[in-house]
């Protein structure tokens, strides 16, 4: 799964089909209940009852998932989450629910705010309340280490990639000029790069960090990045607006001492918060 969304590739198109896929459903009053009559209760409502609820969806690794399929549910956006809890004074409570439906539990107030990887869109910006991001990536070639053909996104014309079809890598593969070879996902595509089956992968450079973490000596580098950055925030419903500015508050405190750093160096090697 990717959660992320460049302009360049038409991604914002796809952002938009999703939430008006996901945006509907009734639902119940939740922990941070706006009354049309009451103002923004949205902070005071998540001090009150001394916890907010993240929703996540706890299978999306390294961001969100149980660590060894079924111990304790961890992950960056997890521990991110859970440091801006602190600097509420609360504790963080999540929920895990599935993507799809994930925009339309908050709108229905059943959590407080999603943590789960969701790339700032014009889209959502006018739909949702938006923090400051806590992650910031870009699109990366993937190649073999000692691979000097490709430095650009240029260079992969008439070259072949390995993408997933159905990826929004796919697009800006084949607007470079590349021909593609369709698979199944990440690990498929590392298989055939390895192999000199492929000449590169087009994928989110997060990815292949947390890829070279878990696979150091891998024998694979970052050829080119494109030049606009994915930014990654925390998505509370529209009105909620002290809960945003108090958690766009503790992100600077959190950026400020350090913690965003070592919980990005910990998950991908180097620091992804900005």
């Amino acid at each position: 799964m990717n959660r992320r969304t460049f302009g360049l590739v038409g991604m914002l198109a796809a952002a938009s089909i999703a939430l008006a896929a996901c945006g509907g459903g009734a639902g119940t009053s939740g922990p941070s209940a706006t009354p049309g009559a009451g103002g923004d209760t949205s902070l005071s409502s998540v001090k009150n009852a001394g916890q907010i609820v993240f929703a996540t969806e706890g299978t999306y690794k390294p961001f969100s998932y149980h660590q060894g399929g079924a111990g304790e549910l961890t992950g960056y956006d997890v521990e991110v989450a859970k440091a801006v809890a602190g600097k509420l004074g609360v504790k963080a409570k999540f929920e895990e629910t599935q993507w799809d439906s994930i925009f339309a539990g908050l709108e229905a107030r059943r959590f407080d705010a999603v943590a789960n990887q969701v790339t700032a869109t014009p889209e959502r910006k006018a739909k949702y309340e938006l923090s400051t991001p806590y992650t910031v990536s870009r699109g990366v070639i993937v190649t073999k280490s000692d691979n000097t053909a490709i430095t650009s996104f240029s260079d992969l014309k008439g070259k072949t990639t390995a993408q997933s079809l159905t990826s929004n890598w796919y697009t800006l593969a084949k607007d470079s000029g590349a021909n593609v070879e369709p698979v199944e996902g990440w690990a498929q595509s590392v298989s055939l790069l390895k192999d000199g089956r492929v000449d590169a992968i087009v994928n989110d450079k997060l990815t292949f960090l947390d890829y070279q973490v878990t696979n150091p000596g891998s024998g694979l580098k970052i050829a080119a990045n494109t030049k606009d950055s994915s930014d990654s925030v925390f998505a509370f419903h529209k009105g909620a607006k002290a809960l945003d500015a108090a958690v766009d508050k503790a992100l600077k405190e959190l950026a400020a001492d350090g913690t965003l750093s070592k919980l990005s160096e910990k998950y991908f090697g180097q620091d992804v918060s900005k």
